[in-house]
């Protein structure tokens, strides 16, 4: 029997004479069903492939499903691979450049103080990264070089981490900080080009990151005081951390010990594998806690800026009602007037717009700060000395009575009159007035024992100046 063709079986499932033409726009049923069946054999396991036809054959070649994936999909192959050594360095040298490029972008908006630091931190961010293409293209000759000198990019690289980080807390810089990379990279050339010993070269790698590494972790714990920034402490965990894997990744080498002809790019190893995500933590992580130690020590001065006094560095009014306030409730809390003990003095420098007049306002700027810096050394436990404005300044004073606030007051005037201001060949005798306040059951706030203190104070200066008064 002759084979229909395609087009005759359609016009007899569509219930009309072979060879005539269906109406234009018209989709049968029996045409949407020819159509699905490549869909449904699909399912079934295996689809029909027509291959051109030939003198020798006119048959159907059938090929099962996953032939056909593999064909449509040349790619799948490639996808399937574990990653190797060569792409993971490359990936990590691609995040580092990057992370290098973002902190190069943001150079120009860090204050001045801070940019030395970012440039250290970047120049290693930007060593490690050339070590790291250096370690994926061993391949270039010679190796042995290509291999030497990606260590010491390394090296230098934590280096410069180091560098960076005394550079942000205000350290100068010594040569003790080089010297590791230094010789370590003396030794590394000699071990890889003269003995060829390559356990050597490891334990050598591994002592020098180590060095480096633990000295940061200790600098940046050495700041706890100073610094109490979470991404210091961020920062510090993740050297730890690389610290740990350096030594623990030296450990292993000399437990299982090491093939001299042991590569970086042998696929089998996975400390080759590791060593690489390890280590491209810290310019990846690293140089985000880096930018956001900047970030917290520049909003740390704002908040200084706007708490304290720009020229004696004493707190300023705001912080000075702040905190007045603050104790004043709590004082009134405490459960007795007398068991609180808060009390404060107005204290203003005598005759100091003679010292205007006649020497200046730059050497009354000086005066204000000898007199602030006296003010302060002074001041005990939880006593502080602020600038209200001009020369006037107020001390708050905690656990006092009248007598002993009394004698408080005397202990900040002897302070002053005691130091002589002297600016180069000018000696002036200072002295102060000071008038102070004990809580009192009438005082309805903070303003209102301010106000009692500087009515004592101009009845110390009514009384002659340089002496302390205690409001009634």
């Amino acid at each position: 029997m002759a084979a229909r063709s395609s087009g005759q079986n359609r016009a007899l499932c569509d219930g009309r004479p072979a060879g005539t033409v269906p109406e234009k726009g018209v989709r049968t049923s029996c045409t949407l069903a020819l159509r699905s069946i490549p869909g449904l054999v699909s399912q079934l396991g295996s689809v029909p492939v027509p291959f051109r036809r030939s003198p020798a054959t006119d048959a159907v070649k059938r090929r099962p499903l996953g032939t056909i994936a593999a064909c449509r999909s040349p790619h799948a192959a490639f996808f399937r691979r574990p990653m190797d050594p060569i792409s993971i360095f490359a990936i990590a040298a691609l995040m580092m450049l990057a992370n290098g490029g973002v902190l190069g972008l943001m150079h120009k908006d860090l204050p001045e103080p801070m940019r030395p630091a970012a440039t250290s931190w970047r120049i290693a961010t930007l060593l490690l990264a050339s070590g790291t293409i250096l370690f994926a293209a061993q391949g270039l000759q010679p190796p042995a070089y290509t291999l030497a000198l990606a260590n010491a990019l390394v090296m230098f690289g934590f280096t410069g981490y180091l560098r960076a980080l005394r550079q942000f807390y205000g350290q100068k810089d010594r040569l003790w900080v080089a010297a590791p990379a230094l010789l370590g990279t003396a030794a590394v050339f000699w071990l890889t080009l003269g003995a060829n010993d390559v356990a050597g070269r490891i334990l050598v790698v591994s002592v020098v990151w180590s060095a480096l590494l633990l000295a940061c972790i200790a600098l940046l714990v050495s700041q706890e005081r100073r610094d109490e920034a979470r991404s210091r402490r961020v920062m510090a965990a993740l050297f730890t951390v690389v610290s740990a894997f350096v030594l623990f990744r030296a450990g292993y080498f000399v437990a299982v010990g090491v093939n001299p002809a042991f590569s970086v790019h042998w696929d089998g190893a996975w400390m080759n594998l590791a060593t690489p995500l390890v280590v491209a933590t810290l310019p990846v992580i690293g140089t985000t806690a880096f930018l956001l130690l900047c970030s917290e020590r520049i909003r740390r001065q704002w908040e200084r800026a706007a708490s304290t006094d720009y020229l004696t560095g004493l707190p300023n009014r705001r912080t000075l009602v702040e905190t007045g306030e603050r104790r004043f409730a709590s004082a009134r809390v405490a459960g007795g007037l007398a068991a609180s003990g808060f009390a404060l003095g107005v204290v203003d420098i005598d005759h100091f717009k003679r010292i205007n007049d006649e020497h200046g306002h730059e050497i009354g700027d000086v005066a204000l700060k000898h007199v602030a810096a006296l003010l302060q050394s002074a001041c005990r436990g939880a006593e502080l000395p602020a600038r209200q404005g001009g020369e006037e300044f107020v001390v708050l004073f905690e656990d006092l009575n009248a007598q002993s606030a009394q004698a408080a007051g005397e202990r900040l005037r002897q302070a002053v009159a005691q130091s002589p201001f002297m600016a180069g060949d000018l000696v002036l005798p200072l002295t102060v007035s000071i008038g102070l306040a004990v809580l009192q059951e009438a005082d309805a706030n903070f303003d209102s024992m301010l106000r009692r203190a500087d009515e004592a104070l101009y009845a110390a200066k009514a009384a002659g100046r340089n002496r302390v008064e205690l409001a009634r």
